[in-house]
């Protein structure tokens, strides 16, 4: 796992260089929408700390709210749901 997220990291920071060249104003980011209340995420919500899991709408609208708070500056970012940098 921890291989392939270094890899799709990698990918977004290099995909988001070429369009900010080919593109201008373009803007490729990876929002980590927290943890969402559904099937796959069900074996490990009794680990999520109270008022941390998402209902699909809830991580919807965040996720929206983050791409439309966006600016070309975040281009190449790992964001939070609520647009705060997640370090690599």
């Amino acid at each position: 796992y921890r291989a392939s997220k270094a890899a799709l990291n990698q990918l977004l920071r290099t995909a988001a260089i070429e369009c900010r060249r080919t593109h201008g104003e373009l803007c490729l980011t990876a929002i980590h929408p927290g943890t969402t209340d559904t099937d796959l995420s069900a074996p490990f919500q009794s680990n999520v700390k109270p008022g941390k899991l998402y209902t699909p709408e809830q991580s919807a609208g965040r996720i929206l709210d983050v791409v439309l708070g966006g600016s070309p500056e975040d281009s190449g970012r790992f964001v939070n749901w609520d647009g705060n940098p997640i370090a690599w």
